[in-house]
């Protein structure tokens, strides 16, 4: 009896260690990684393209599953991170600005502080593109032509409250021209109504412009980055013609709000190691994605300084009519 009773006590003993010897063995199914946007975008390529170096450096056996949720400007796809459950087996992309604008501007269906933010991974400058034919050869030239004829210059982009809307405004502002604003729901559509001649010109990010150069007829006019890209180091600033416009979208990955601090840490040095691989860092550049890996720490905190600055901006010059 006294057997069966030790061995008893040691058997339930163990059980009451399974949850821990589980968190070893993490992750044990899927992860869902969301991009809130569609497929073949900006995102969209990021996230594929990162997805196996995460499973590389997560162990055997690990699987990063990609799952596009694109609608209402990220807000589906964003509410799908913010509502999932916090077990480290649904990460997202997250996109600045829309993560910060969506909730400022409407009642969303996601907060900010409803997502933890792991790793950022790009952050990508904003640029004006036109065609090579197009009658504007600078962006004196666009400036001018809309001043002379308000709101008959179009100017496309992926979104009201999108980094290429708020640019958009920010150059009207500064140059008092009037331009005609084109959102579409996607950087592909944004791209191809100013290669198809739709739209005057394009407010995108470098990377879609220097994917676009190497095979399409198009032109950049400036870069909205504090200094010229090394990937495009002929295009010049926009601080360099007059116009002190600094803007571009950060792309990193978050969790739901409420991930354990050792599931938080796996994911964190997964994925740090990931973005920091020498063949994610190839591809990275043969795609022009211009890299930027924060830690955690550092990320929320520019993400809550951004989220003060849009605040400030919207008090002062909404974005949509109120």
């Amino acid at each position: 009896m006294r057997d069966r009773l030790r061995h008893l006590v040691l058997l339930t003993g163990a059980l009451a260690l399974l949850p821990f010897h589980a968190l070893a063995d993490y992750p044990e199914q899927p992860i869902t990684m969301i991009v809130a946007y569609g497929a073949g975008g900006q995102t969209d390529i990021t996230a594929r393209t990162l997805a196996p170096f995460i499973e590389k450096h997560l162990g055997p056996g690990a699987r990063v599953i990609t799952v596009n949720k694109p609608g209402a400007g990220g807000e589906i796809g964003f509410a799908a991170l913010a509502d999932a459950k916090s077990d480290g087996y649904t990460i997202g992309f997250i996109n600045t600005p829309t993560i910060q604008t969506i909730p400022i501007e409407r009642r969303a269906r996601f907060t900010l502080d409803r997502v933890t933010p792991l790793v950022n991974i790009i952050d990508d400058p904003g640029v004006i593109i036109v065609r090579n034919d197009s009658p504007y050869k600078t962006l004196a030239d666009l400036v001018a032509s809309a001043k002379a004829n308000p709101l008959k210059v179009s100017i496309a982009s992926t979104g009201v409250g999108s980094d290429d809307h708020l640019a958009i405004l920010a150059l009207q502002r500064q140059s008092k021209a009037q331009f005609l604003h084109i959102p579409f729901t996607t950087s592909i559509d944004n791209y191809r109504s100013m290669l198809n001649g739709n739209t005057a010109a394009s407010a995108t990010n470098i990377a879609e412009a220097l994917r676009g150069v190497q095979s399409d007829p198009v032109r950049v006019l400036g870069i909205m980055a504090a200094t010229r890209s090394p990937m495009a180091p002929k295009v010049p600033t926009f601080q360099e013609q007059g116009y002190n416009i600094v803007m571009g979208s950060m792309r990193g990955i978050a969790a739901p709000q409420g991930l354990s601090d050792e599931v938080k840490t796996k994911l964190v040095d997964a994925i740090t190691k990931a973005a920091n691989d020498p063949g994610f860092r190839k591809i990275a550049d043969d795609t022009f994605q211009p890299l930027r890996v924060l830690d955690p720490a550092t990320f929320a905190t520019e993400l809550r300084a951004g989220d003060d600055d849009f605040r400030a901006l919207w008090t002062e010059a909404p974005w949509l009519a109120r």
